[in-house]
Protein backbone atom coordinates (compact mmCIF):
# COMPACT_ATOMS: atom_id res chain seq x y z
CA UNK A 1 0.00 0.00 0.00
CA UNK A 2 1.39 3.40 -0.93
CA UNK A 3 1.33 6.83 0.72
CA UNK A 4 -0.64 8.32 -2.16
CA UNK A 5 -3.81 10.36 -1.95
CA UNK A 6 -7.08 8.42 -2.40
CA UNK A 7 -9.28 8.80 -5.42
CA UNK A 8 -11.47 11.86 -4.67
CA UNK A 9 -14.28 10.46 -6.83
CA UNK A 10 -14.99 7.65 -4.35
CA UNK A 11 -18.17 8.13 -2.36
CA UNK A 12 -18.04 8.00 1.44
CA UNK A 13 -18.71 4.30 1.98
CA UNK A 14 -18.58 4.69 5.76
CA UNK A 15 -22.24 5.78 5.68
CA UNK A 16 -23.40 2.45 4.21
CA UNK A 17 -25.96 0.63 6.30
CA UNK A 18 -25.75 -2.87 4.80
CA UNK A 19 -22.61 -4.79 3.74
CA UNK A 20 -23.88 -6.92 0.85
CA UNK A 21 -25.10 -3.95 -1.14
CA UNK A 22 -21.82 -2.14 -0.53
CA UNK A 23 -19.85 -5.23 -1.56
CA UNK A 24 -21.83 -5.52 -4.79
CA UNK A 25 -21.17 -1.89 -5.67
CA UNK A 26 -17.43 -2.24 -5.03
CA UNK A 27 -17.28 -5.44 -7.09
CA UNK A 28 -19.10 -3.73 -9.96
CA UNK A 29 -16.53 -0.93 -9.91
CA UNK A 30 -13.68 -3.45 -9.80
CA UNK A 31 -15.09 -5.20 -12.86
CA UNK A 32 -14.53 -1.95 -14.77
CA UNK A 33 -10.98 -1.29 -13.58
CA UNK A 34 -9.20 -4.54 -12.71
CA UNK A 35 -7.25 -6.02 -15.64
CA UNK A 36 -7.73 -9.65 -14.52
CA UNK A 37 -10.21 -11.57 -12.39
CA UNK A 38 -11.92 -8.85 -10.33
CA UNK A 39 -13.79 -11.70 -8.59
CA UNK A 40 -10.56 -13.28 -7.30
CA UNK A 41 -10.27 -13.73 -3.55
CA UNK A 42 -7.65 -15.16 -1.22
CA UNK A 43 -9.29 -18.00 0.70
CA UNK A 44 -7.93 -19.07 4.10
CA UNK A 45 -8.66 -22.43 5.71
CA UNK A 46 -7.01 -24.45 8.50
CA UNK A 47 -5.68 -27.99 8.51
CA UNK A 48 -6.03 -30.68 11.18
CA UNK A 49 -3.23 -29.09 13.22
CA UNK A 50 -4.76 -25.61 13.06
CA UNK A 51 -2.11 -24.41 10.60
CA UNK A 52 -3.61 -21.93 8.10
CA UNK A 53 -3.60 -22.39 4.34
CA UNK A 54 -4.35 -19.63 1.85
CA UNK A 55 -4.80 -19.62 -1.93
CA UNK A 56 -6.61 -17.66 -4.63
CA UNK A 57 -10.04 -18.80 -5.81
CA UNK A 58 -12.78 -17.15 -7.85
CA UNK A 59 -16.05 -15.89 -6.39
CA UNK A 60 -18.87 -17.44 -8.43
CA UNK A 61 -21.95 -16.30 -6.55
CA UNK A 62 -23.16 -13.96 -3.84
CA UNK A 63 -26.90 -14.32 -3.34
CA UNK A 64 -29.04 -17.15 -2.08
CA UNK A 65 -32.79 -17.56 -1.98
CA UNK A 66 -32.73 -17.21 1.81
CA UNK A 67 -31.67 -13.77 3.04
CA UNK A 68 -30.23 -15.37 6.19
CA UNK A 69 -27.93 -17.58 4.11
CA UNK A 70 -26.59 -14.97 1.72
CA UNK A 71 -22.92 -15.56 1.22
CA UNK A 72 -19.89 -15.88 -0.99
CA UNK A 73 -19.86 -18.97 -3.22
CA UNK A 74 -16.90 -20.71 -4.83
CA UNK A 75 -16.40 -24.18 -6.30
CA UNK A 76 -13.71 -26.79 -5.85
CA UNK A 77 -12.77 -30.46 -5.64
CA UNK A 78 -13.83 -31.85 -2.26
CA UNK A 79 -10.90 -34.28 -2.35
CA UNK A 80 -8.30 -31.51 -2.72
CA UNK A 81 -6.62 -29.77 0.20
CA UNK A 82 -9.08 -26.90 0.64
CA UNK A 83 -12.08 -29.17 0.11
CA UNK A 84 -10.94 -31.60 2.79
CA UNK A 85 -10.05 -28.80 5.19
CA UNK A 86 -13.39 -27.06 4.77
CA UNK A 87 -15.37 -30.27 5.22
CA UNK A 88 -13.45 -30.97 8.44
CA UNK A 89 -13.41 -27.38 9.73
CA UNK A 90 -16.31 -25.45 8.13
CA UNK A 91 -15.07 -21.94 8.77
CA UNK A 92 -13.11 -19.68 6.44
CA UNK A 93 -11.82 -16.20 5.75
CA UNK A 94 -11.53 -14.46 2.38
CA UNK A 95 -9.85 -11.32 1.13
CA UNK A 96 -10.64 -9.27 -1.98
CA UNK A 97 -7.93 -6.79 -2.97
CA UNK A 98 -8.43 -4.42 -5.88
CA UNK A 99 -5.15 -2.66 -6.57
CA UNK A 100 -6.64 -0.41 -9.26
CA UNK A 101 -9.11 1.00 -6.72
CA UNK A 102 -6.86 0.80 -3.65
CA UNK A 103 -9.57 -1.10 -1.79
CA UNK A 104 -9.92 -4.38 -0.02
CA UNK A 105 -12.66 -6.38 1.71
CA UNK A 106 -12.14 -9.01 4.39
CA UNK A 107 -14.77 -11.69 5.03
CA UNK A 108 -15.02 -14.23 7.86
CA UNK A 109 -17.75 -16.76 8.49
CA UNK A 110 -19.09 -20.28 8.55
CA UNK A 111 -19.05 -22.55 5.53
CA UNK A 112 -21.73 -24.84 4.08
CA UNK A 113 -21.94 -26.96 0.94
CA UNK A 114 -24.24 -25.48 -1.70
CA UNK A 115 -27.34 -27.50 -2.69
CA UNK A 116 -26.86 -30.06 -5.47
CA UNK A 117 -29.18 -28.18 -7.81
CA UNK A 118 -27.13 -25.01 -7.43
CA UNK A 119 -23.86 -26.87 -8.07
CA UNK A 120 -25.34 -28.69 -11.06
CA UNK A 121 -26.49 -25.44 -12.63
CA UNK A 122 -23.09 -23.80 -12.24
CA UNK A 123 -21.22 -26.88 -13.47
CA UNK A 124 -23.39 -26.98 -16.60
CA UNK A 125 -22.47 -23.35 -17.33
CA UNK A 126 -18.73 -24.05 -17.40
CA UNK A 127 -16.80 -24.52 -20.67
CA UNK A 128 -16.74 -28.14 -21.78
CA UNK A 129 -12.99 -28.51 -21.24
CA UNK A 130 -13.33 -27.15 -17.70
CA UNK A 131 -15.93 -29.82 -16.99
CA UNK A 132 -13.58 -32.46 -18.38
CA UNK A 133 -10.82 -31.06 -16.17
CA UNK A 134 -12.97 -31.47 -13.07
CA UNK A 135 -13.07 -35.23 -13.79
CA UNK A 136 -9.43 -35.52 -14.86
CA UNK A 137 -7.68 -33.69 -12.01
CA UNK A 138 -6.99 -35.51 -8.75
CA UNK A 139 -6.52 -32.11 -7.17
CA UNK A 140 -3.65 -31.55 -4.71
CA UNK A 141 -2.39 -35.14 -5.02
CA UNK A 142 1.06 -36.07 -6.38
CA UNK A 143 1.43 -35.96 -10.18
CA UNK A 144 4.25 -37.98 -11.70
CA UNK A 145 4.40 -35.82 -14.81
CA UNK A 146 2.43 -33.66 -17.20
CA UNK A 147 1.75 -36.65 -19.42
CA UNK A 148 -0.31 -38.30 -16.68
CA UNK A 149 -2.59 -35.27 -16.53
CA UNK A 150 -2.91 -35.13 -20.32
CA UNK A 151 -3.72 -38.85 -20.37
CA UNK A 152 -6.47 -38.34 -17.80
CA UNK A 153 -7.91 -35.47 -19.84
CA UNK A 154 -7.86 -37.68 -22.96
CA UNK A 155 -9.57 -40.49 -21.06
CA UNK A 156 -12.50 -38.35 -19.94
CA UNK A 157 -12.70 -36.51 -23.24
CA UNK A 158 -13.29 -39.88 -24.89
CA UNK A 159 -15.70 -41.02 -22.18
CA UNK A 160 -17.85 -37.89 -22.53
CA UNK A 161 -17.37 -37.35 -26.26
CA UNK A 162 -21.12 -37.17 -26.81
CA UNK A 163 -23.85 -35.65 -24.69
CA UNK A 164 -23.79 -33.86 -21.38
CA UNK A 165 -20.95 -34.11 -18.90
CA UNK A 166 -22.32 -34.83 -15.41
CA UNK A 167 -20.94 -33.08 -12.36
CA UNK A 168 -18.43 -35.30 -10.53
CA UNK A 169 -19.62 -36.39 -7.08
CA UNK A 170 -16.42 -34.98 -5.57
CA UNK A 171 -16.87 -31.53 -7.12
CA UNK A 172 -19.24 -28.91 -5.73
CA UNK A 173 -19.43 -25.50 -4.11
CA UNK A 174 -19.06 -23.92 -0.71
CA UNK A 175 -20.84 -20.87 0.62
CA UNK A 176 -19.20 -18.63 3.20
CA UNK A 177 -22.02 -17.13 5.26
CA UNK A 178 -20.30 -14.13 6.84
CA UNK A 179 -20.44 -12.99 10.43
CA UNK A 180 -17.90 -10.23 9.71
CA UNK A 181 -17.20 -8.10 6.62
CA UNK A 182 -14.61 -5.34 6.75
CA UNK A 183 -14.23 -2.65 4.09
CA UNK A 184 -10.89 -0.84 3.68
CA UNK A 185 -10.04 2.10 1.44
CA UNK A 186 -6.60 3.61 1.00
CA UNK A 187 -6.06 7.03 2.53
CA UNK A 188 -3.32 9.62 2.21
CA UNK A 189 -0.32 9.04 4.49
CA UNK A 190 -1.79 5.69 5.60
CA UNK A 191 -4.79 7.33 7.27
CA UNK A 192 -7.05 4.73 5.71
CA UNK A 193 -10.82 4.36 6.07
CA UNK A 194 -12.02 1.12 7.68
CA UNK A 195 -15.55 -0.01 8.49
CA UNK A 196 -16.46 -3.44 9.84
CA UNK A 197 -19.93 -5.03 9.91
CA UNK A 198 -20.44 -7.80 12.47
CA UNK A 199 -23.28 -10.06 13.60
CA UNK A 200 -23.58 -12.96 16.01
CA UNK A 201 -24.90 -15.40 13.41
CA UNK A 202 -26.58 -15.52 10.00
CA UNK A 203 -29.97 -14.56 11.39
CA UNK A 204 -28.81 -11.60 13.46
CA UNK A 205 -28.77 -7.92 12.57
CA UNK A 206 -25.54 -6.28 11.48
CA UNK A 207 -23.71 -3.80 13.68
CA UNK A 208 -21.29 -1.32 12.11
CA UNK A 209 -18.08 0.05 13.61
CA UNK A 210 -15.58 2.47 12.17
CA UNK A 211 -11.98 1.47 12.97
CA UNK A 212 -8.70 3.31 13.33
CA UNK A 213 -6.39 2.65 10.36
Amino acid sequence: MTDTAPDPSNADFTNAGEPFELFSSWLAEAEKSEPNDPNAMALATVDADGLPNVRMVLLKGLDDTSAENRGFVFYTNFEGTKGRELLAHPKAAALFHWKSLRRQIRVRGTVTVVPDAEADAYFASRPRLSRIGAWASAQSRPLEGRFALEAAVAKYTAKYAIGDIPRPPHWSGFRITPVEIEFWKDGAFRLHDRVVFRREDAGALWTKTRLFP
